[in-house]
């Protein structure tokens, strides 16, 4: 129950992105302003592997790469404390940090659509309702955001006009900046009542920007509408999403934080959209249309159908060659308490349940030392003329059994254990397939060396139905 199942193994090595944003920079000047500023300062990092770094216009990303088995959070800690010594040109943002995500984190994705609904009412409803409720949902690293129009309030300058009274780009920037905000202005205490004072001036429409003065030249105020034009923008687009044939629509994409369970946070989300679904504005749709639940839901379909036929072939096999129902039985209970034992120790050692670990259980395998044990325990019964008791008997037949039942088990686990040395990018996708099956090999030998003979010796007959059989052991 405890157990984390995914559709594969994430294959992502530990790093940290550092985001820098320059809306007026070259890739050149990005590079050699930003990129390279940065990598110099992160240069020296303790477990530090590689870092790559992308320089495109408007934008530069620097990806820190740490050795396997590095704390992520503590890499971010120490790449945040490098990032602050940083002197980057004025105008240019800090460099943020990104989210605490992998590769393989992008579990959810949703369209926003409405007809007659414009792309900057769709952004708008992502961006203020959509967003904020689903980055609130445990287990989510961040929320982004494709397509649409930004909204943004453009401020058009007449050269003319603002020569004309004799201001500047500078002066009018500095008004913009200074009116376009909100002050405390403390309490006013009167009559033994205190009221809060607060100065409201963060602009929200066309017309407040064009109402703020800029300077006053002998009582007569100039408005930002008098030497400039304000108009409904947007942020400069650098590509676009579709879907359907039907033209641009908005896309949400959902980002899982690191280590979490994708199949439950991915149900987490479709759950708060189903919500967020009853307050969008009238004629607005959110539309899921990936969810790796339903990826994971398909692994585990086919994991589960593999399982189950590979378990009923190995028991009906069982029921041919061992020639009595109950001595089936009892290899076949081998089958899925060796997977829980299994299970349990994955859970203990953080391996989740994929199709690569547990589409490489081989049942031959886990039943191969419970079959000798029981065939062998079964041939004594039958063959037995002494009078002891069962339980004797039985204990003689699985020492009899028990140094090639043990050398077999061991050296099929040896076999396994190059590929938990394996490192990188290989080691991620194939030591949880090892594990699980080296898991499940332990726990087959223990059973076999205690389940399967307390079993035998409580319910095999002394005299099988078909006659008494040879036993097929092994000798290593």
């Amino acid at each position: 129950l405890r157990l984390p199942i995914d559709a594969f193994p994430d294959t992502t090595p530990v790093q940290v992105q550092v985001n820098t944003v320059a809306p007026a920079l070259s890739p050149l000047e990005i590079e050699r302003q930003i990129t390279l500023v940065i990598e110099q300062a992160i240069a020296g990092l303790p477990d530090l592997r590689e870092v790559r770094s992308i320089s495109k216009f408007g934008l530069s990303q620097v990806t820190v790469v740490f050795e396997d088995g590095a704390d992520v959070y503590r890499g971010r800690q120490v790449v945040a404390e490098r990032l602050q010594a940083v002197e980057l040109p004025d105008g240019i943002e800090r460099p943020q940090l990104g989210p605490v995500a992998t590769g393989l984190g992008e579990i959810f994705h949703y369209l926003v659509t409405g007809p007659g609904k414009s792309l900057a009412e769709l952004r708008t409803v992502q961006d203020w309702i959509i967003k904020p409720q689903l980055r609130s949902v445990p287990g989510v690293a961040e929320v982004n955001t494709w397509g649409g129009d930004e909204r943004q309030i453009h401020v058009l300058v007449d050269p003319v006009h603002i020569a004309k009274h004799g201001l500047t780009l500078g002066e009018l920037a500095e008004a913009l900046e200074r009116n376009n905000a909100n002050a405390g202005g403390g309490t006013l205490d009167q009559a033994g009542q205190s009221a809060l004072i607060q100065g409201v001036g963060a602009v929200a429409t066309i017309e407040d920007v064009e109402g703020i003065i800029v300077a006053a030249r002998d009582g007569v105020p100039t408005r930002v509408r008098d030497v400039a034009r304000v108009v409904d923008g947007r942020e400069i687009r650098r590509g676009a999403v579709t879907a359907d044939g039907e033209g641009e629509i908005v896309l949400g994409l959902g980002f899982m934080l690191m280590g979490e369970n994708s199949r439950e946070v991915s149900r987490r989300l479709e759950a708060r959209l189903q919500e967020i679904r009853k307050s969008l504005p009238e004629g607005v749709q959110a539309t899921t249309v990936y969810n790796r639940t339903e990826l994971v839901d398909h692994v585990l379909h086919t994991v589960r159908r593999n399982l189950f036929e590979g378990a009923l072939l190995v028991i009906a096999v069982l029921f041919v060659f061992l020639g009595n129902v109950r001595a089936g039985l009892i290899v076949a209970a081998a089958i899925p308490l060796s997977l829980l034992f299994a299970f349990d120790l994955m859970v203990r050692a953080g391996i989740a349940g994929t199709l690569m670990s547990l589409g490489a259980i081989d049942f031959g395998l886990i039943v191969d030392s419970s079959v000798i044990s029981v065939e062998n325990s079964a041939r004594h019964l039958a063959e037995d003329r002494t009078g002891r008791s069962r339980a004797e008997i039985v204990r003689d037949a699985a020492i009899e059994v028990r140094k090639p039942t043990m050398f077999g088990e061991l050296i099929i686990m040896i076999v396994y254990l190059p590929i938990l040395a394996l490192e990188g990018v290989e080691g991620k996708m194939f030591r949880p397939m090892a594990a699980t099956v080296i898991f499940a090999l332990i726990g087959s030998l223990i059973l076999s060396l205690t389940l399967m003979p307390a079993l035998s010796a409580t319910f095999l007959p002394r005299r099988m139905p078909n006659g008494p059989r040879k036993a097929t052991t092994r000798s290593v």
